[in-house]
This record gives structure tokens, sequence and C-alpha cells, in this order.
């Protein structure tokens, strides 16, 4: 423990023995089986619609899934699954969206706002307690997998989530270009540093497939995800190709239909990763 602690890990990063007290444990939402953070160093990468894949990807095997959107100054996860309602409350707890099709249920600062293109005017500490109150307050009920859709970078919210849940593990977006090597290692040496442990790296955006030549294009690069993981000693779970599909289906609100094999790539290793707490 650092000399100067004042026992706030909120404010900390260090990895030290008072930590193992801090944040919520498994008890206290034991009707959450496993939780699970995606993350990235920048913006910019897909990280969202990596989130709405993977969770797509989860129910569709019968997993019970949810989201917790903590990108809170920019959700996008209730338009990807044509959510567009208030959230609602039974009187004691908050209640999540329930999706159409496959009953993936969802919470977002989108469905607490007046008009879903009013901007989110807070400083760090109020979003922090958002992200806290999602968790704390949302009536999830039996949830085998919860994958939380994280802000870019390693601010208050990642500090949030990392201190205040349960994380089982992380997965790290990325996407070809070598600049982002450095900005993983961000992501990466932040969860290193907070003893979380990272399930591997998705790299999305990884080619185009065109239909009039057939030729497959690396359109932002080759090669930087190999690197990258190779560096930081990670696997590379998936690597996802740019489908104009894909996004055309999230704008329509109909992520929940989108059949990724990539994805379920990267589900069986989330699925494989042992609970933490």
């Amino acid at each position: 423990m650092a000399e100067e602690c004042n026992h706030d890990c909120s404010s900390c990063g260090a990895d030290c023995a008072s930590r193992d007290n801090a944040g919520p444990k498994r008890a206290e939402h034991g009707k959450i089986k496993k939780v699970i953070g995606i993350v990235s160093g920048k913006g910019g990468v897909g990280k969202s619609s990596v989130t709405a894949l993977l969770a797509s990807a989860a129910a569709a095997r019968g997993i019970s899934t949810a989201v917790l959107d903590a990108d809170v100054t920019g959700p996008s996860i209730p338009k990807m699954f044509g959510v567009h309602t208030a959230a609602m409350s039974d009187g004691k707890k908050i209640l999540p969206a329930v999706t159409a099709e496959k009953g993936i249920k969802l919470i977002s600062v989108n469905m607490m706002l007046r008009n879903e293109d009013d901007p989110v005017l807070w400083r760090g500490p109020v979003i922090s307690g958002l992200v806290k109150q999602f968790w704390d307050e949302v009536e999830w009920g039996d949830t085998d997998l919860m994958f939380v859709d994280m802000p870019p970078g390693t601010g208050d919210v990642a500090l949030t989530v990392f201190q205040s849940l349960p994380v089982d593990g992380i997965i790290v977006v990325t996407s070809p270009q070598q600049l982002v090597s450095m900005i993983v290692g961000k992501a990466v040496n932040m969860a290193r540093m907070m003893n979380v442990p990272i399930i591997g790296i998705v790299e999305n955006y990884s080619w185009f497939d065109c239909p009039s030549c057939g030729g497959r294009h690396y359109i932002f690069g080759k090669g930087g995800v190999e690197e990258t993981a190779e560096k930081y000693s990670l696997p590379v779970l998936a690597r996802i190709p740019f489908r104009p599909e894909y996004a055309s289906m999230c704008d329509e609100g109909r992520a929940e239909y989108i059949d990724c094999p990539e994805a379920a790539d990267a589900l069986a290793a989330v699925q494989a990763a042992p609970i933490k707490r």
C-alpha cells in the first residue's frame, strides 16, 4: 500500500491489499454470473458495434445476455438495438429494456433523456455515479453474461467500472492501423495495474471483401494486430471484417439480427474465461 494511501480506491490505480475489499462482491449481484468489459484506447474503432455483435452472438446461443452502456457521453447501444423508449421502474428498481427478438437486456443514459440527441453535459464524478447506479439499481434478474460497453480511453468511467463492478475480464477492441499499438498499450497497462484480467484483442475493420472484383482488401493496413498482441502477450480472439450490411443493420436498430461468425469466435473465449470473484 502506498505510504500516503487515503483508503479511497476510487482515486488510486495501485494494486494493493486494500483493493481486495474494494468494489461489490459477487454475492451482491449473484444473478449476474459473468461481467465482461469491452474497451478501447481510442475512439473510432467500432467498440460499441463489437459489443453489439458479441451480445447478439451470445443471445443467439441461448445465453441470457445484458449490455450496460457505460459510454455515457456517447451512448449508441439503444439505437443499435432499436430501443427508443424511456427507462421504467417497478417502484424499487430501474427496469432494463428488453430487445424484441433475443431478449437482450439493456440500460443506457439515452433511456433517461428527454430527447435522444440531448447532450450529456456532466462532469466525471456524476457520470461515474450513474454507471454505479446502473449496476446497483437496475433489476437485471437472472443474467448469464453482461457486457459493459465502456467509453474510449482510461478516464473516470474506466476506473469506476474496474473498481466498482466485479469485472471478470476485458476485451480490447482495436483497428489495423499501426498507430493504435500505443493506444492499445494504455488500455492494457491500465487493466493490468487494476488487476483486471485481459481476455484478448478483437481487431475490427480487418478487411473488406469487394463484391465487384471478389478480392479481399486490407483498406486500413494489415499485420498491426499481430505485432501488438505479441508485444503484450495477448491472444487475437477475432478479426471482424468491414461489412457494410453490419453498419446498415446497426443504423436501422437491427443489431440483434446480425449473424457474425467472427464474433462467435471471440464469444468462445469469453465463455472460457474464469469468473474472477
